[in-house]
């Protein structure tokens, strides 16, 4: 992995990425245009196992803080500002595999990531950059919480 402080996503993923050019260890069979993990993840990891990822080791594209991962699943949200910033829609969780652990060179990573630890896939829906300290913002609730929150909003009203 290479730190950056800003990149660009474009359609298909993250501009120079290994997984965009059809280069990655698991393409063309389990890819993700754009991998997110949580930084609260990574620092709850650290404390429960003293493995440190904040390296890059756990192997997403872009490190998140403050944004609940699985509140994007499904959802359409913004990375970066409404000018310059991208749009993306997140499609699946992200679980580790043995590879991360095999390229971390250390025993207990892809453990250490399993259950909501892993991260999320997204879509690039609309192209833009985005860089360290960018915020995430939800556009569109994923299309069950909206059902939801309408079949709320209809008991209410009807009593019930």
């Amino acid at each position: 992995m290479v730190d950056h402080d800003s990149v660009r996503l474009v359609d298909g993923g993250i501009e120079g990425d290994r997984y965009r050019d059809g280069t990655g260890y698991y393409s063309p069979y389990d890819v993700c245009e754009v991998t997110l993990v949580d930084a609260a993840a990574l620092d709850t990891i650290r404390e429960e196992t003293g493995i440190d990822l904040t390296d890059g080791r756990h192997r997403r594209n872009v490190v998140v803080r403050g944004a609940d991962l699985d509140e994007l699943l499904g959802a359409t949200f913004r990375l970066g500002d409404a000018e310059t910033g991208a749009v993306l829609r997140g499609t699946r969780p992200r679980p580790p595999c043995t590879h991360v652990e095999q390229v971390a060179g250390e025993d207990g990573v892809a453990r250490a990531l399993k259950g909501r630890r892993g991260g999320v896939c997204a879509d690039v829906v609309d192209p833009g950059r985005v860089a360290v300290g960018d915020g995430v913002a939800v556009l569109e609730d994923d299309p069950r919480s909206e059902g939801r929150k309408i079949v709320d909003r209809l008991r209410e009203s009807l009593g019930g």
